[in-house]
């Protein structure tokens, strides 16, 4: 980590004053009644922050920017590479739109407070719908299209939302996802009531509904403009369901003004994104990289979002990012290591990159999942860019870990996120909470109080989140992940604390002996799980996907593989397991299964994810573990 510098300067100015740093960053939001006090900490550990400011989150992404003369700025791209529709809208044409459905809300009983569940495919009325809560001051919570109607039903259940807005369904390569029978199957389960149902009708999914649901765009188009609410910075904005131990989805809370704030600055300091320019957030609105950076961040900035709905392959080929790219003019792309594993696995050489200009990429930005060295590589070599491994969490909103391209770009490392983000303070400890030196594995906490934008909280749930985050550790919020910080300040995350393996008393990371596994020539992508051995306690196993069109014999791959082990982790780790399967399976953004793998290995009772891209391919693992 440097000792000078702006990143040094601006790590230890949020360290020393944190009340003063975040009131300075506070001065790029437009305020109704700005805050005088940053941080309060008098209920610990429930800190709460601008908590005398109030605002409207829409109008920081829209109102503020039209009224400075911008409005005809572009703040929405739509590109549909499953209907072949482009579509962009002004900032004030954007207003306009989310005006108006924030009218359409209020008249049928939504108002600050209550709580509306949005299920929606990518596009615009996702967005709109969105901004539109945000200006009534209502809470929004996105259910990623596609979730199973129990799945739906319990999250409709913890809200209690006033409303649901969703579509007739959404598109993938190959088929439709009917949205309107799950919608009605978890309201006839729920024991909610929501007095309305916002349905956007897409001709391409002509599905027949019930028929007191209210079309989305008449609603739209009677409705009189919405005028914002001004709402306490403290008040939430969203909550988030995410997968929760137990079976019950955790609720993260987010604020308006803390969340306005660090996404403000994260705009600036990490991605180099201002006013004009172009972000491309390679997710879903489904997901918090949605939240956070298709929706908020960049109209935060003044910047333009493209909103895209179709697949890194497959949509026509593994060339699409790169015609996205080119046709706007994209300044920084954000995706997830799997997309770029995907697109490398279709076309290693990166042949499609040569039809395409992608002089406007200026960083490629990953998150998701921990991006391994041969990706980073692979991409780095490609792109003849940076590529910045970045790290955060649902529950903290924005990066724990970068790269600050905006602040002071450094020295990029394969396998590290780089150094902690101002306002973060990242501990290694061991078991008993004890700080570990520089290079030792450990638990990754972050010391309390958390900078403003992460979790306020789980919603309705204060007992749940002080067991899941904080009990752990005192005065620590647990990440439950597993990594360490080399002698230069850079952090390395090497996975869940539940993906390291205890090898004949030795503890091994299952992501280092992936990251030898991925860095085979013949390997698309891999997964290494520890299964139990009578002798050892526990081996490593890896399964991997071949690149297509790559010719290797199973023994010859296993053999290499088990060499490559031996010389770079070392004959501890008493690798022989090789697995070539033709997928692994994924959540929708892109993490891999492998809890989900090493339950199906170990024989025990296997709840299947609702999050899960494709359940068939645990099916096809189910029958190669059986065999």
């Amino acid at each position: 980590m440097t000792e000078s510098g702006a990143y040094r300067q601006a790590y230890d100015a949020a360290a020393a004053d944190p009340d003063a740093f975040w009131l300075d960053a506070a001065r790029a939001i437009d305020w109704d009644v700005a805050p005088t006090i940053a941080l309060d900490s008098s209920n610990a550990p429930f800190h709460r922050w601008f908590p005398d400011g109030r605002l409207n989150t829409c109008v920081n992404a829209l109102d503020r920017h039209v009224a400075a003369g911008a409005g005809d700025r572009t703040a929405l791209i739509h590109d549909s590479a499953m209907t072949g529709a482009r579509v962009s809208f002004t900032y004030a044409e954007l207003l306009d739109r989310v005006s108006r459905f924030a009218g359409a809300l209020a008249a049928r009983g939504v108002g600050a407070g209550d709580r509306v569940v949005l299920y929606m495919p990518m596009i615009p009325e996702a967005v709109v719908a969105m901004l539109a809560c945000a200006r009534l001051g209502a809470v929004h919570s996105v259910v990623f299209g596609g979730f199973a109607a129990k799945e739906l039903a319990a999250r409709i259940d913890d809200a209690d939302p006033v409303a649901i807005v969703t579509a007739t369904g959404g598109l993938e390569p190959g088929r439709t996802v009917d949205y309107v029978t799950p919608v009605a199957a978890a309201l006839a389960m729920s024991t909610s009531s929501p007095r309305a149902v916002f349905l956007t009708r897409r001709p391409e999914i002509d599905i027949e509904a019930p028929g007191d649901w209210l079309d989305f765009h008449r609603e739209l188009d009677a409705a009189a403009p919405a005028d914002p609410v001004s709402v306490a910075a403290t008040d939430p904005l969203y909550i988030l369901y995410t997968s929760g131990t137990t079976g019950k989805p955790k609720g993260v809370v987010r604020d308006n003004g803390g969340h306005a704030v660090a996404l403000r600055w994260s705009m600036t300091n990490i991605y180099d994104v201002g006013p004009g320019q172009v972000m491309w957030t390679a997710s879903d609105v489904g997901w918090v990289v949605g939240h956070s950076y298709i929706v908020y961040g960049p109209l935060l900035a003044g910047a333009t979002t493209v909103l895209y709905e179709g697949k890194p392959v497959g949509t026509p080929d593994a060339g699409a990012f790169w015609r996205v790219i080119e046709e706007y003019g994209v300044r920084a792309l954000f995706t997830a290591p799997t997309a770029l594993r995907a697109v490398r696995k279709v076309d290693p050489e990166a042949a499609l990159l040569r039809d395409h200009d992608v002089s406007s990429l200026e960083t490629l930005f990953v998150a998701g999942e921990r991006l391994d060295p041969d990706t980073f590589a692979w991409a780095s070599r490609i792109l003849d860019r940076p590529v910045v491994d970045h790290w955060w969490q649902t529950e903290t909103g924005w990066a724990i870990c970068a790269n600050l391209r905006g602040l002071e770009p450094m020295p990029l490392k394969s396998g590290s996120p780089t150094v902690p983000v101002p306002g973060f303070h990242v501990g290694i400890v061991d078991g008993s909470g004890a700080e570990v030196p520089a290079g030792t594995e450990g638990n990754i906490v972050l010391e309390l109080p958390l900078p403003p934008g992460t979790l306020t909280g789980l919603w309705q749930d204060d007992d749940r989140f002080l067991s899941s985050y904080l009990a752990a550790f005192d005065g620590y919020y647990l990440t439950g992940d597993s990594g360490y910080v080399d002698e230069d300040g850079y952090v390395y995350v090497l996975g869940r604390t539940d993906d390291v393996i205890n090898v004949a008393g030795h503890r091994l990371s299952t992501g280092s002996i992936e990251a030898v596994v991925g860095a085979h020539p013949a390997v698309a992508e891999c997964a290494v799980i520890g299964i139990h051995d009578e002798t050892k306690g526990q081996r490593p196993s890896a399964y991997v996907v071949l690149k297509t069109g790559v010719d290797i014999d199973d023994d010859t791959l296993r053999s290499e593989l088990v060499a490559a082990v031996r010389e770079d982790i070392g004959a501890v780790a008493t690798f022989r397991d090789v697995t070539v399967v033709q997928a692994l399976p994924k959540t929708r953004s892109g993490k891999i299964l492998r809890k989900t793998m090493r339950q199906m290995v170990d024989g025990d009772e296997v709840v299947v994810p609702s999050t899960i891209e494709d359940a068939s391919v645990l099916d096809a693992l189910a029958a190669l573990f059986r065999a």
